[in-house]
């Protein structure tokens, strides 16, 4: 069934598990994610990126998407990842998502604040659940500390800004950042950070970057002709403690893009005769949803639908 963020998140913050949204970008992503839910009896959100909807086109991407909430047998919604104007998150209300990001941390306090209200005024009142962000995500190691305060997530700022727009969830940075090269050396994430603002904020809170980068992934990808020297990414212990000091929605992205390289790599090598596109696919399809399901387990979520 489909769903908004605010019903997946509510409960998941009450009962200190985490809802996964994973990130598609083709009907082999969507069946895996889709799968992975039904199989883990998980809810689980299906998220859309700008950069998805170029690729597939937004309709094709919000049908295929809800015909896979509707028949699945676990809550699902469909949620619009990083959009960065009004009118990107306006369209994608208007073609049936239930959920929307608005990422404005790339703004100034108050210009933040204006553009999450206007789209909080547009979308609440046709049901639609906002999530917004505020600070930015960058892996903080060796930085000094005005240079973590000018990126991190303030906790009293956090309280404000949640007040002042009515969002329904909050996206945090408290050190992770996107992509597979997170850090140079071991992650050092703010918890303590990340307690206040639980502390502050009565909304539920949102870890993005947070893919975990699975070395055996990376190890796969390599041995069949990939360069990713020096990819790391967020250890499962820091997302279970980032679990218990309250996040309740994490971002998963890069690991399906690893799984699916890997998988695809490792396919084509072993069978240079195949050219079917359903069983070259299908592969990439099963390695993702291992991923997905294994992530369901990590962030408390399965058996929770």
């Amino acid at each position: 069934m489909l769903v908004t963020n605010r019903d997946l998140l509510l409960p998941a913050r009450q009962k200190a598990y985490a809802v996964g949204a994973f990130n598609i970008n083709n009907l082999e992503s969507l069946l895996a994610v889709a799968e992975a839910a039904v199989e883990e009896k998980s809810p689980v959100i299906v998220a859309v990126t700008p950069s998805a909807i170029k690729y597939a086109g937004l309709s094709y991407l919000a049908k295929i998407a809800k015909t896979a909430a509707e028949t699945a047998s676990v809550p699902i919604s469909l949620h619009l990842d990083h959009g960065e104007n009004f009118e990107t998150a306006s369209k994608c209300i208007e073609a049936g998502f239930t959920s929307v990001m608005i990422d404005g941390s790339f703004l100034k306090f108050e210009e933040n604040v204006a553009l999450t209200k206007r789209v909080v005024d547009f979308a609440h009142p046709k049901g639609v659940t906002v999530e917004a962000e505020l600070g930015r995500l960058a892996g903080v190691e060796e930085s000094t500390v005005e240079e973590k305060e000018a990126v991190l997530t303030d906790p009293s700022a956090a309280k404000e800004f949640v007040e002042r727009t009515g969002v329904d969830a909050l996206a945090v940075a408290i050190g992770t950042s996107h992509g597979a090269y997170k850090f140079k050396a071991e992650p050092k994430l703010d918890f303590e950070r990340l307690k206040f603002i639980k502390e502050k904020v009565d909304v539920p809170l949102v870890l993005h970057g947070a893919s975990s980068v699975p070395q055996w992934i990376i190890e796969k990808a390599v041995k069949y002709g990939a360069e990713l020297a020096g990819a790391k990414g967020i250890p499962e212990d820091n997302i279970k403690k980032a679990i218990s000091l309250g996040i309740a929605k994490i971002n998963i992205d890069t690991d399906l893009r690893l799984a699916f390289t890997a998988t695809i790599r490792e396919f084509l090598a072993n069978s240079p005769k195949e050219f079917d596109p359903r069983k070259i696919l299908g592969s990439a399809k099963e390695a993702m949803k291992e991923v997905v399901k294994g992530k369901m387990r990590l962030f408390g979520s399965s058996g929770k639908a």
